[in-house]
């Protein structure tokens, strides 16, 4: 059964969370079908997901650019909010292609202001310099195609206005 309407995020509470909440996770397919779940810092601009990253990941969206990131929080059930993304992850390959995107330059300043000291100690906020290097260390670029979300906090205003089945 789809989550109701009524436990969606507003566009505000969803532009909040990502902007705010350190943590995604981006399922991909290996070279098997094994899933690959992994956590990442990320960036939001123009609707799309941005994270700078390695490895697997990388070469696994090089291979299959469909994939589902998750940003959620809290732990207990009633304060659960979350946003599921599905879709398609583009590799930026090159210096120029960073260069090209619209909204990386935003991102790089904004990772810089979210993770500044990387432990949320008071550090001055700076841009983030990462750039394609080596084999695998690259931006990666999200685009939704379906979007999922949700707010438990409204699950008790759902359950007070259902009508009685009794």
């Amino acid at each position: 059964m789809p989550i109701p309407k009524e436990l969606a995020l507003t566009p505000e509470q969803l532009e909040e969370l990502m902007l705010h909440t350190w943590n995604m996770r981006i399922a991909t397919i290996d070279p098997g079908t094994r899933i690959n779940l992994t956590p990442l810092w990320f960036g939001w601009a123009g609707g799309k997901i941005y994270t700078y990253c390695r490895g697997q990941k990388v070469e696994n969206l090089r291979r299959n650019p469909t994939c589902t990131i998750l940003v959620d929080r809290n732990e207990r059930f009633p304060e659960l909010q979350g946003a599921m993304f599905q879709g398609t992850a583009r590799v930026l390959e090159t210096a120029a292609e960073e260069a090209a995107d619209p909204h990386l330059e935003e991102v790089r300043w904004q990772m810089g202001r979210k993770y500044a000291g990387g432990h949320g100690e008071p550090v001055e906020p700076r841009r983030n310099e990462s750039t394609a290097r080596g084999r695998n260390w690259r931006w990666v670029v999200f685009t939704p195609e379906k979007l999922v979300t949700w707010d438990n906090h409204k699950l008790a205003n759902l359950r007070k206005n259902r009508p009685s089945t009794a």
